[in-house]
């Protein structure tokens, strides 16, 4: 049997270019750029993750496939385009997450459960559309690689929203009422490193565990609909 060659946290940043994000595009891609160079100044931690950027609006576009950070060399580039459909997000990760899984246990690694980090400044165009392929990717008996959702929610998004699309509610965050949506974003980009250069000091540790970091200028999202 060959030996394994480690073992990886998958890691997907689920970003928003739905029309409404027009005006942050720069602050979007400025924290799509700090994130990919802090895991490059981390290359220990780099070496335990596997990083995708996924843009959404009316469909999924690849902005960062399942990469390496210490060897990828490419920035996601950010486009601003259509309305906000949570089911293309959902149903696009139902088909994406076990493959790239499979893929990496091909490479010869052992996977941790992947985790999601969804930001959105709006509540789904879809309407209920989105709950059937949400609910069927977050179930472990009909999807064994079920990823752990992180909702962040800024803008027009709705906390209650967050916490049905979070796997925990203390996953689900929204950005206090008042924040500039431009720093909400950067603060997000922030919260989103360090939570994945702890979950990766983590994996080394003998009780390896995701470590989620609250944005500055966010609260719990369970708080707000009490």
């Amino acid at each position: 049997m060959a030996e394994t060659k480690g073992i990886l946290l998958p890691a997907y940043v689920l970003a928003d270019e739905s029309g409404s994000m027009g005006p942050y595009r720069e602050a979007l891609s400025d924290g799509l750029v700090s994130l990919c160079e802090g895991l490059r100044a981390e290359p220990m931690i780099a070496a335990k993750l596997r990083l995708s950027v996924l843009g959404f609006s009316d469909d999924v576009q690849v902005r960062l496939a399942v990469s390496d950070m210490r060897t990828e060399t490419s920035l996601p580039q950010v486009t601003i385009r259509g309305l906000t459909n949570y089911g293309a997000v959902f149903d696009d990760l139902l088909d994406r997450i076990p493959v790239d899984v499979q893929g990496l246990r091909g490479e010869g690694y052992k996977v941790h459960r992947p985790v999601v980090f969804f930001l959105s400044d709006g509540q789904p165009t879809d309407g209920d559309g989105w709950r059937l392929s949400h609910a069927t990717l977050i179930d472990k008996a009909r999807t064994p690689v079920a990823p752990n959702i992180i909702a962040c929610g800024i803008g027009d998004a709705e906390a209650r929203t967050m916490v049905e699309v979070a796997t925990r509610p203390e996953f689900a965050f929204i950005a206090k009422a008042g924040t500039d949506i431009g720093r909400a974003i950067s603060e997000f980009f922030h919260a989103l490193t360090t939570s994945l250069v702890a979950s990766g000091h983590a994996l080394n540790s003998a009780s390896p565990q995701l470590v989620v970091n609250r944005p500055d200028q966010f609260t719990m999202a369970i708080d707000e609909v009490g």
